[in-house]
């Protein structure tokens, strides 16, 4: 197995939560490099792009989330190798991105400029979005997006539904999913409370 380093910010979710729990419930060993904003300001001189998160393969380092997501995911076997199924995974996860691409922007805010950029996705791309993920898990049997099972893309929606529920995204209604797409609630409880994920949960509480 190939010594492994994921660099990213120390908080639960973003961009490189779902390499993490993919990597976890696979059971590989890897360094989790858990940066403080004050950290990144010099990591991100070295950073491709100036950008996390970053994986380092046996001392290479790699950048872009869904490409690490796809590399983790084979790794700890949560990837499929039927290439159409692997086709919907990935679609999954780019449209993830792509709302998440939306709202990145909005984090540079504060005041009256992110509550408006931030309600107008709430009004806008947002409610598309989560009304198409919860078409396709629909139609894939309503439990997993791809290969009748858990992969990467489900951890991919599952971080994505479980930050916007948090209630720490100001001007995002903690009940915009429910209201939405009530199934990617209920998938991502589901989830939340597969042994590995919620062991992955428990040893930060601890």
């Amino acid at each position: 197995m190939p010594q492994l380093k994921l660099s990213y910010f120390d908080f639960h979710g973003g961009r490189a939560e779902p390499a993490r729990l993919a990597l976890h419930i696979g059971g590989i060993a890897f360094d989790d490099h858990r940066l403080s904003y004050a950290e990144f300001g010099e990591f991100r001189k070295t950073a491709p792009f100036g950008q996390v998160p970053t994986l380092e393969v046996d001392g290479v380092r790699v950048t872009q989330c869904d490409a690490i997501n796809r590399y983790v995911g084979k790794l700890a076997g949560l990837y499929p190798t039927d290439p159409f199924q692997a086709l919907l995974c990935d679609e999954v996860s780019y449209v993830v991105e792509d709302a998440s691409v939306k709202m990145s922007p909005t984090f540079r805010m504060t005041g009256d400029a992110q509550k408006e950029a931030r309600l107008a996705l709430v009004n806008g791309s947002m409610p598309v979005y989560l009304a198409w993920l919860q078409k396709q898990l629909l139609a894939h049997g309503g439990e997993y997006f791809a290969d009748n099972r858990l992969t990467v893309a489900d951890l991919k929606v599952f971080v994505d539904v479980r930050g916007l529920n948090s209630g720490r995204l100001d001007h995002i209604p903690t009940d915009l999913v429910e209201k939405v797409a009530p199934a990617l609630n209920a998938h991502m409880q589901r989830i939340a409370s597969t042994p590995a994920v919620a062991a992955y949960y428990a040893k930060f509480a601890a």
